[in-house]
């Protein structure tokens, strides 16, 4: 027994890409949970299963950890975009986008679109990132109001409408219909866009 417990237990230590991945999804849920107030870098570490000592070895402050969470859940729905546009289906391309990433990343992305723009520190960097997103919007859809001011106002509230179908579908839809949601929040969304054309 004395001769077993010398021996080192063996942990598998993860490649630094992985390790930053499981960091980045454990520190989406605790700021998620609580806001980036009142979460500290201890609660990200227990969310995380890692010592404090590891988190900073990625991430020099807590600041830096939440940006760089909504980075990564931000070029994320960049890459799937692309991907998407690469397949060649337009159609249902932004709902599918978004809820793909959502399922995939539900604390990150609720954490990106509902949370971060009400945090003092992140508040302009959430504002930045939601004017990108519109203009992807603007360029895809095009509502054409004819004002350019109103077709900013249209792109904005197109953007604004799918995002808050998604997060209230990862909130209370059905897995299983997610299908049925990207029919239904494409039908919605050109539905509006008709509505100002």
């Amino acid at each position: 027994m004395y001769i077993l417990s010398r021996i080192p237990v063996q942990t598998k230590l993860l490649p630094r890409a992985e390790r930053r991945a499981s960091i980045l999804s454990g520190a989406a849920e605790a700021f998620a949970r609580s806001g980036f107030a009142h979460t500290s870098m201890e609660d990200v570490a227990a969310a995380c299963g890692v010592t404090r000592l590891i988190l900073y070895r990625h991430f020099e402050t807590k600041e830096d950890l939440y940006r760089a969470v909504l980075e990564e859940v931000f070029e994320r729905l960049g890459r799937e975009l692309e991907t998407g546009l690469a397949a060649g289906s337009m159609h249902g391309l932004g709902a599918r986008t978004l809820l793909h990433v959502a399922r995939a990343e539900p604390a990150a992305f609720t954490l990106l679109w509902r949370h971060a723009a009400r945090e003092p520190q992140f508040a302009d960097y959430a504002s930045e990132l939601r004017s990108i997103a519109v203009d992807v919007v603007h360029r895809f859809v095009q509502p054409e109001t004819g004002d350019p001011r109103l077709d900013r106002w249209a792109s904005e509230a197109l953007f604004g409408w799918l995002v808050e179908s998604t997060l209230t579908w990862l909130d209370h839809g059905d897995s299983t219909l997610d299908a049925q949601f990207v029919e239904r929040a494409t039908d919605g969304l050109l539905a509006l866009r008709g509505a100002w054309a």
